[in-house]
C-alpha cells in the first residue's frame, strides 16, 4: 500500500498548510502595503513605528515569536478575561494564531519589498496624476499601486516561497498541518526517511508550482512595457 496508507494523511495536512499559507500572504500583503506606505510617509511617528516593525521582526527567530504569540498571548488573554467577566479558560486556536504570526512575520518583509517597488515608479506618474486633477488617493489606487506590483512581484514571489516552507513551524503548536502529519506516520511506522522524504516532495510540487504561477504573472504583468523597463 502507497506509504502505508498515510497518504491521505499527508495530503489533509497538505490542505491544512496551503490554508495557513495562503491566510497568512493575505495578512503580509496588507501589513506590508501599510508598513511601506508608513516609511514612505512625511510623519516621523508613522515612520518610526514603521521602522521598529521591521527591526524587530528581523530580530528575532520566527519560532520564538511563534510560542510567544501562542503560549504568551493564551497566558495574557486568560489572565484579563476575569477582568471582563469571562470565568471560563480561553483556549487560542493554532490556525490562528499560526496565521496570524507567520502574516506579521512576512509583513515585515514585504514592507521592504513594497517600499522599494512604490520608489521604483518614476515619481513623474505621480505628478502627472495630479496635474490632470485626481486626489492623492486616486492617484495612489490608480497610477501608482499598479505600477508598483510590477515591481514588487519578485519580491513577492521570493517571500511566498519562504514563507509556504515556514509554514513548517505551526507544528510546533499542534497543527495538524504537512509536517505534523508527516511526524505521526513516521513515529508509527519507524520509517522517518519515507514519510521526511515524501513531505519534502510535497513541499517541492508547491514551490514548483508556485515559481510558474508567478512566472506567467509576471509575463502578464510585463504587458505593454519595453524590456528594459522590467
Amino acid at each position: 500500500m502507497l506509504l502505508h496508507g498515510f497518504l491521505p494523511s499527508l495530503l489533509e495536512g497538505s490542505a491544512v498548510t496551503l490554508a495557513v499559507a495562503l491566510s497568512s500572504l493575505a495578512i503580509a500583503a496588507l501589513l506590508g502595503l501599510m508598513g511601506a506606505l508608513a516609511k514612505l510617509s512625511r510623519s516621523r511617528v508613522a515612520r518610526g513605528v514603521a521602522a521598529t516593525y521591521t527591526t524587530l521582526i528581523r530580530g528575532v527567530p520566527d519560532l520564538v515569536l511563534m510560542l510567544l504569540v501562542f503560549y504568551g498571548g493564551q497566558l495574557a488573554i486568560n489572565a484579563a478575561a476575569p477582568m471582563l467577566g469571562h470565568e471560563d479558560y480561553i483556549d487560542i486556536d493554532p490556525f490562528f494564531a499560526g496565521v496570524l504570526t507567520i502574516g506579521f512575520i512576512f509583513g515585515a518583509y514585504l514592507t521592504e519589498a513594497f517600499r522599494g517597488a512604490f520608489l521604483a515608479v518614476p515619481p513623474g506618474q505621480r505628478e502627472a496624476g495630479l496635474a490632470y486633477g485626481m486626489s492623492p488617493r486616486q492617484v495612489l489606487w490608480r497610477i501608482t499601486l499598479p505600477q508598483m506590483l510590477r515591481h514588487a512581484l519578485p519580491g513577492i514571489s521570493n517571500n511566498w516561497l519562504v514563507l509556504i516552507k515556514s509554514t513548517a513551524i505551526v507544528s510546533v503548536i499542534g497543527l495538524s498541518d504537512l509536517m505534523t502529519r508527516g511526524k505521526q506516520a513516521a513515529g508509527t511506522t519507524r520509517e522517518p526517511f519515507t514519510f521526511f522524504l515524501a513531505v519534502a516532495i510535497i513541499y517541492l510540487v508547491f514551490t514548483s508550482v508556485s515559481e510558474l504561477v508567478f512566472a506567467w504573472a509576471q509575463k502578464r504583468l510585463a504587458i505593454g512595457t519595453k524590456r528594459g523597463q522590467l
